[in-house]
């Protein structure tokens, strides 16, 4: 009863503060509009503004009532030298807002504390609670690396259509442009960006640049420095990329032997990390009572943290012995 009563006291304040938030919202775009009347910018306010004849669609709403705490967790992150949440969501491709996301997080949240609290109480309900808050972030997470891993897998080709288009005569930017409309995501995505914003006057240094902050590839870093210095001091960009074309594919190549190599071991690790923790939760979900002693001793409760601890160091010292720099 009482994390019920939580929840919905959270729930209430969440809706007053989108109240509030929106409200300041429109006085201000009120006060705004006024200001430009007096200095003749602009149309007469009106008297009173029409009624909103369409509904709010759920994702507006969404949007409106967690924007406050949006706002300032990206505030915090930068503070903290951490990325803002809007553009791990970009790197990440996935088409949600910052408020979107929140609300996701505080769904899961509270979706994992109320399924837990009533199954066994409010103990697992806070932990089922810390592990729904995170979780999201950890898909956020999966998804930049995914999405990075496939980039530098397209790379090598990438590069050489673009020597092809300057062998045939083209400009680097018209090579670029035909790098996003043949190219499949997510390259043709971040190449259509770059054309885009050559077309509204920025650069191709600026564009390439842009593009480089978005992705945090050290083999597209390397394609940048190169561009940037055959644009200073000329050169055959084309044999140029070539090159660095050749040396990302041998990257990849040897990068998939070494996987080949050392997937035993790391199917083992993986094997070793899931099985105890896997069977542990199977047998607290199948059978609590069985599994009853472990968690409400000290005995049994220190017991878990030392296999806890072990089990974090097994898989460390795999994965330093599979972990080989290329």
């Amino acid at each position: 009863m009482v994390i019920a009563a939580l929840f919905g006291a959270a729930g209430i304040m969440v809706i007053f503060v989108g109240i509030a938030t929106a409200r300041r919202a429109s006085e201000g775009a009120e006060e705004v509009q006024n200001r430009l009347f007096q200095y003749g910018v602009g149309s007469a306010p009106a008297a009173a503004a029409p009624a909103r004849t369409t509904p709010r669609s759920p994702r507006e709403v969404i949007a409106g009532l967690f924007e406050p705490a949006a706002q300032r967790l990206g505030q915090g992150n930068v503070k903290r030298g951490k990325k803002p949440l809007a553009e791990q969501l970009q790197k990440a491709d996935l088409k949600l807002r910052t408020s979107e996301f929140i609300a996701i997080q505080f769904g899961t949240v509270a979706l994992l504390a109320l399924i837990a609290f009533l199954r066994w109480g409010i103990i697992q309900a806070l932990v089922a609670g810390v592990l729904g808050y995170f979780i999201p972030g950890f898909y956020v997470r999966y998804r930049m690396g995914k999405r990075l891993k496939a980039f530098n897998n397209q790379l090598g080709d990438t590069l050489v259509l673009l020597s092809n288009a300057l062998k045939a005569g083209y400009s680097f930017a018209q090579a670029v442009d035909t790098v996003a409309k043949n190219a499949v995501p997510p390259m043709s995505d971040e190449f259509s960006r770059a054309v885009r914003e050559m077309n509204l006057g920025g650069s191709v240094e600026e564009a390439l640049n842009n593009m480089l902050k978005r992705i945090e590839s050290p083999d597209f870093d390397l394609v940048v420095t190169a561009v940037a210095i055959h644009r200073t001091v000329g050169g055959n960009l084309a044999e140029i990329l070539d090159n660095i074309a050749h040396t990302i594919r041998e990257r990849i190549r040897i990068k998939g032997e070494i996987k080949t190599l050392t997937a035993q071991a790391s199917a083992s690790g993986t094997l070793i990390t899931i099985l105890p923790i896997g069977l542990a939760i199977f047998l607290y979900f199948v059978t609590p009572a069985y599994f009853k002693p472990m968690t409400e001793s000290i005995i049994g409760i220190a017991m878990i943290g030392v296999a806890l601890f072990l089990i974090f160091i097994g898989n460390l010292i795999i994965r330093k012995i599979t972990a080989i720099e290329v």
